[in-house]
């Protein structure tokens, strides 16, 4: 009996392990810069960047899945390609790798306009925070130096929450003068009140504040401009209903609008009384109709009547009383 002769694993014959290179090559396009040691511009990736952009994965091998090539990437492959995309941009400068760098970076941006937001108005939208935070990163890859062997995460986050806080303060009606001397009376007032152990007065702040009770007034007018809010602000509600709910504006009263429960209150006790005046004896009655309703003198009421006028008096002081005792009987009922 003759032994099988084995077949080749592919065509074209071999083993079955293959030996991919390194794709940082294939990244920026020249093969020395990315056989680069780690650390020689002093830059570091603390995370994979995102798999979209396609910069920093290895080169596709023929014949294998494009899930398998992806896996085959390694922490220090994205390192060597980051490594070797800021040296071929540093001499370079071409445009096309800056903005490689912004995608690779872009998370950063999100991170930071987030920790930025959280103390804003809702009225603030986080896309207008990423949107400043862009143009610092954007400053950042360009002003960045690898060779000071910094972190540019470091400095980067430095530069992006600064664009966005300028951007807010560029949109503040209010000067920063005026935010400065607020926050003053702000710790001032924290101070005296854990001090004294009770509100201040405006003597003793102006005491604390080094200045005179005229100037703390003038400060008073001005803080005001801090106080506005806009209308259209979600309130709570709506901001946790994912903007479903009311504004701030549909949330003020109405001053001429009727107050729906004191309506009810005002119709149960006219009910009340109404039962009550029925309920009188007939001159009793009379009496009180002619008096509250036609706007009659207890004289002219005198005259209708046939009696004088201290008996239409009498008459009248002893309806209020049956009345207002059949009414306590109705309350306490």
């Amino acid at each position: 009996m003759t032994e099988p002769t084995p077949a080749p694993d592919v065509a074209g014959g071999g083993s079955r392990t293959a030996t991919v290179t390194s794709p940082s090559a294939a990244h920026v396009g020249t093969s020395s810069a990315a056989r680069t040691p780690a650390g020689t511009y002093g830059h570091h990736v603390d995370a994979e960047p995102p798999r979209t952009n396609g910069h920093a994965g290895p080169a596709a091998v023929p014949g294998r899945p494009a899930h398998a090539a992806s896996e085959s990437r390694t922490a220090d492959d994205v390192e060597a390609g980051i490594i070797a995309l800021w040296h071929t941009y540093g001499e370079s400068r071409r445009q096309a790798l800056r903005d490689r760098l912004v995608l690779h970076y872009a998370p950063l941006v999100k991170y930071v306009a987030g920790r930025v937001g959280t103390g804003l108005p809702a009225h603030v939208d986080v896309a207008d925070l990423i949107q400043s935070g862009i143009f610092g990163l954007v400053d950042a890859i360009e002003k960045f130096e690898p060779e000071r062997g910094l972190k540019f995460e470091t400095y980067a986050m430095q530069r992006i929450r600064g664009a966005i806080l300028d951007d807010l303060r560029s949109q503040d009606w209010v000067p920063r003068s005026v935010r400065s001397r607020a926050r003053d009376v702000e710790r001032a007032l924290e101070r005296l009140g854990g001090r004294l152990q009770r509100t201040p007065t405006d003597r003793e702040l102006a005491a604390e504040l080094k200045i005179g009770l005229g100037e703390l007034r003038e400060l008073y007018a001005q803080l005001q401009l801090t106080s506005v809010v806009a209308l259209d602000e979600l309130i709570a509600a709506g901001r946790s209903s994912g903007g479903a709910g009311s504004s701030l504006a549909e949330s003020l009263p109405d001053e001429g609008a009727e107050d729906p429960i004191a309506t009810l209150v005002d119709q149960d006790s006219r009910r009340q009384l109404a039962d009550a005046i029925a309920q009188l004896a007939e001159r009793d009655r009379v009496v009180v109709t002619l008096y509250y309703f036609e706007n009659l003198t207890l004289a002219e009421i005198g005259k209708v009547l046939g009696v004088t006028e201290s008996r239409v008096c009498q008459l009248h002081t002893r309806a209020v009383l049956r009345l207002r005792t059949k009414l306590n009987e109705q309350l306490e009922a």
